[in-house]
């Protein structure tokens, strides 16, 4: 039998704590009897919470953390100074090698402090970069940085083509994954100066599969696996993502019900087109993990609910299982 794969699950982060948080672990848990997940958090809130649900109780733990990191709170002083929140508690259980992975949908600002500062940077690795999967019509693409390093140099992207194309291709399954840089124009000689100072390290790079630029407005077609640039890109480029997905899901269903011959349609073509609009839920993905710390660190959306939550975990098995850590170190050439 495989070892248990160790989840510590911040369960007060996010809008929905916590109760969505702890139906997403039982959810988990029921899907998968490999995980064990430390539910970190209020310890009465947390009991009320499970005593809703059958699971099998040897998979969920309750660690008691009294505390709670806000939204809008300064990250580092949070961090430093609330010991006993559920977010610094769960990423302490990752570091003393008690969990394999921590995830939370709580602040982002907080996550990619602790996740530094306390889980730590593998040897080697200059800037974790934040790293989630988003639709494309051939599947996914995997979008690095997203949010942690706005400001970014060129062998930062670097070492990020270099995890993406581990990722990519052992969690995901592709093979050869196709890395492309985000840019104004498909030339060479086109971009900014980050672009521009990038573009021939990764060309001269042998360890990947480097395809050249890629236009904002090719992303969604799939012509990339590994879509590099730095967060600011990165994090426009997500969360206009996420806001045309939602609008058009928003307008197909709109035009679906406007007549009696459009609900008839629909009706029809009830089965598939939800598969198909399915493939445009960024929670069907999981979260996004920080590529390059000495354990998995997972960040899921402020509004996660119970799926995000129960897919980003079982996301954690995967990883944990390939041993991407080592993966990037052999990458990386560090002994």
């Amino acid at each position: 039998m495989s070892e248990k794969v160790r989840v510590a699950l911040d369960a007060m982060g996010g809008d929905n704590a916590p109760a969505e948080v702890v139906k997403g672990a039982v959810e988990a848990v029921n899907m998968e009897n490999e995980i064990v997940v430390f539910l970190v958090g209020q310890e009465a809130s947390l009991n009320r919470e499970l005593s809703k649900y059958t699971y099998n109780h040897e998979q969920i733990a309750v660690v008691d953390a009294p505390d709670v990191i806000q939204t809008g709170e300064p990250p580092v002083m949070a961090i430093r100074k609330k010991k006993d929140s559920s977010m610094v508690r769960a990423f302490n259980l990752v570091k003393d090698g008690e969990a394999d992975a921590f995830v939370s949908a709580g602040s982002s600002g907080a996550i990619l402090v602790g996740g530094q500062v306390i889980v730590g940077r593998i040897r080697g690795v200059e800037r974790p970069p934040m790293a989630p999967l988003i639709p494309t019509l051939k599947g996914v693409s995997l979008l690095v940085d997203s949010g942690a390093n706005v400001d970014s140099r060129p062998s930062f992207l670097l070492q990020w083509a270099k995890m993406g194309s581990i990722y990519m291709e052992h969690i995901v399954g592709v093979k050869n994954p196709k890395v492309a840089i985000v840019n104004v124009g498909l030339e060479e000689e086109k971009g900014n100066l980050l672009v521009k100072e990038t573009y021939p390290l990764l060309k001269e790079c042998s360890d990947i599969n480097f395809v050249g630029s890629i236009e904002a407005r090719n992303i969604p077609n799939g012509d990339a696996d590994v879509i590099v640039c730095d967060a600011f890109v990165g994090n426009v480029i997500l969360k206009l993502y996420e806001g045309t997905a939602s609008a058009l899901i928003s307008k197909i269903k709109g035009s679906l019900t406007k007549s009696f011959k459009t609900k008839i349609g629909a009706l029809l073509i009830k089965k598939t087109l939800k598969q198909e609009l399915k493939s445009l839920d960024a929670t069907e993905y999981g979260g996004a993990p920080l590529i390059g710390l000495n354990g998995l660190v997972v960040k899921v959306h402020g509004n996660a609910t119970s799926k995000e939550i129960r897919t980003s975990i079982i996301q954690c098995v995967k990883f944990k299982r390939e041993n991407i850590n080592e993966k990037i170190k052999e990458s990386l050439k560090i002994s």
